[in-house]
């Protein structure tokens, strides 16, 4: 039996039904779950931390990344570039992905997601050239050595440059083939149980890179399975062109078409969705993961997320891929994410908090998760710890449910734990040697840069 307890936590910012803020109180894990939050529990455990100067948080939940991308960000040859020249240029990079530049890119994105207070990763992976290897299996063993809860996808792509798409051939497969390694990735990885450690969504690239066919199966498949679906949608005007010159029918009414919406389904950026859309979104329980920055680095517009939250759009936080965000912290996503509804929204925006919600309880129920996202009895003990007498937090203390989003965090958190495991600590990862690893990871992303 494992056992975790932190004794007389300064605050803990729940995120449960009621909103509460807890001080003065311990919390107590075990074998992955919480058993107990309250004034001087009488358990002891195998592990005591002293919380009397931490703030407690539920771990960040991230909706949406792509981990691969790691190793080709801040490249120069595609800054100020928008999305369709932008994945254009890419791809000829991203045609050379193996095993290995999976595994050190996945350790390397997973790794500063973790210090940064994040315990669960969903990754959209959807690049698979021919004899690449298991590449979903290389993401699953790098979250497992990790210590983080991952959720992959098996991504896929049907339309290549010859059918009007923008990948290059060796990175599309057949709607048959997709269908039969989607179904193995499935009854290998997927485990549906509470607590579990890996899930599996399938998630088709984006409506320009794959045929109705290929959506409409996977669709059909997913429901079969009990898994969710992912995709991008509504992520730039040149998408909702390309859908009406194509289709005649803006992205949304395409997918619905499909059987795309309801409380299995959520979209990545979801920008430029019309008022119908939102309350049709509303309406069905589709949900949205909304990425700030990566939505300002590749100038795709500002997503409507306050008229989502009045509408009871289920709404999530994610740093999308490290190639237009350049980084993988849900800090820096919180915070950036509240200044620019407030910018653009004024007294209509989230508050500091609403944003916390966005990226615990929201993230969660975007990823169907009723075990993570806020700190109660019987849910995983996923939460991360920071110290409040920091020099940098002096005079924000007086509201830590809103301070990681009106304030910030600069840095690493001071803990991470994952399912009652300690995985950072004092701002480092404890599961691998982070200077080895990140040599490790340089050398190969220089061999496959060079390719």
């Amino acid at each position: 039996m494992s056992s975790l307890l932190i004794k007389n936590l300064r605050s803990i910012v729940t995120c449960d039904q009621e909103d509460r803020v807890l001080s003065g109180v311990d919390l107590y894990c075990e074998n992955g779950f919480i058993r107990a939050i309250g004034p001087e529990l009488p358990q002891r455990a195998g592990t005591v931390l002293d919380g009397s100067h931490y703030w407690c948080y539920p771990g960040l939940v991230n909706t949406h990344h792509h981990l691969y991308q790691v190793f080709s960000r801040n490249l120069p040859q595609v800054q100020n570039m928008e999305l369709f020249d932008w994945l254009t240029t890419l791809y000829e990079i991203w045609k050379s992905l193996d095993e290995e530049v999976i595994r050190l890119s996945s350790l390397t994105g997973m790794g500063e997601l973790m210090k940064h207070g994040c315990t669960t990763c969903f990754d959209h992976h959807y690049v698979f050239p021919t004899h690449a290897g298991d590449l979903i299996g290389a993401q699953l063993a790098a979250a497992e050595v990790l210590g983080i809860r991952m959720f992959v996808s098996r991504g896929s792509m049907d339309l290549s440059k010859k059918d009007g798409g923008l990948p290059p051939d060796s990175v599309v497969q057949t709607v048959d083939e997709i269908m039969r390694d989607s179904a193995r990735i499935i009854e290998a990885y997927h485990d549906p149980r509470p607590g579990s450690m890996r899930q599996v969504a399938l998630a088709p690239c984006s409506p320009f890179s794959v045929s109705a066919e290929l959506l409409r199966q996977s669709a059909i498949l997913a429901r079969q399975y009990g898994v969710r679906l992912h995709t991008h949608l509504c992520e730039t005007k040149d998408e909702e062109n390309y859908m009406l010159h194509h289709h005649g029918v803006r992205p949304l009414e395409f997918m619905a078409s499909l059987g795309w919406t309801g409380p299995d389904v959520w979209y990545a950026h979801g920008i430029h969705f019309n008022d119908e859309e939102l309350r049709e979104l509303a309406r069905t329980g589709t949900g949205v993961a909304h990425c700030p920055i990566s939505n300002m680095k590749l100038a795709s517009g500002v997503a409507r997320v306050p008229e989502m939250l009045a509408l009871g759009v289920p709404v999530g936080l994610a740093v999308d891929g490290s190639a237009s965000n350049d980084g993988s912290s849900l800090l820096e996503e919180l915070r950036v994410c509240y200044l620019l509804h407030r910018l653009h929204s004024s007294k209509a925006a989230p508050s500091g908090y609403q944003v916390l919600k966005m990226a615990t309880r929201g993230s969660a129920r975007l990823l169907g998760r009723e075990d993570i996202g806020s700190l109660e009895v019987g849910k995983c003990a996923d939460l991360f710890l920071v110290d409040s007498r920091r020099l940098e937090l002096v005079g924000g203390e007086y509201s830590p449910a809103d301070v990681l989003a009106t304030v910030g965090l600069r840095g690493p958190v001071d803990y991470t734990v994952v399912g009652g495991r300690i995985t950072v600590k004092e701002g480092r990862l404890v599961t691998v040697d982070e200077a080895v690893t990140a040599e490790k990871a340089r050398r190969c992303c220089r061999e496959y840069l060079s390719k």
